[in-house]
């Protein structure tokens, strides 16, 4: 029992980190930049269900940035906001409309800092790239996310997904 329960959690982060990546790659032109609103921030909602959500959403961020020809610093500060999101999110697991808001906050406080420092982007100031970082966040995680959140609930009406 122990081990088959090991090798659900590994496949489930294994299969969230993939599906971050495509997402996240399919929606590129939108993914990246100082005005970016990141659809794989739906699957931050995840840890509400599983705790193998944490390291699938870090590792697929990781890979993504990675893939989607992200500069260093990037894939670093990016991935491990994202990871910061996921673990506030497992924390907050018990009340579903907490668990989006670690990932809202650490990426809106991180990424336009590596935007300006890691990117050069100068012609927006920092607190106007946070806002815009916040509120593609808030679209992905919160509106998204509960969309997606949603719909497992209701699904798992029915059979357990995530058991």
């Amino acid at each position: 029992m122990l081990r088959s329960k090991k090798t659900l959690r590994l496949t489930q982060g294994a299969a969230i980190a993939a599906t971050y990546i495509v997402l996240t790659l399919i929606f590129a032109p939108i993914s990246f930049g100082p005005m970016q609103v990141r659809i794989a921030e739906a699957l931050t909602i995840l840890p509400l269900f599983t705790p193998a959500a944490v390291p699938g959403l870090f590792i697929g961020c990781l890979l993504a940035n990675f893939m989607g020809g992200a500069i260093a610093l990037d894939v670093v500060l990016g991935s491990i906001a994202t990871l910061i999101g996921a673990w506030g999110g497992y924390i907050l697991r018990f009340n579903r409309w907490l668990v989006p808001i670690p990932a809202i906050i650490s990426n809106t406080i991180i990424v336009p800092f590596v935007l300006r420092y890691g990117y050069g982007v100068a012609d927006i100031a920092l607190p106007l790239m946070a806002l815009y970082i916040l509120i593609g966040e808030i679209i992905g995680c919160y509106v998204l996310g509960e969309l997606l959140a949603a719909a497992l609930i209701h699904r798992n009406k029915i059979g357990k997904i995530f058991e």
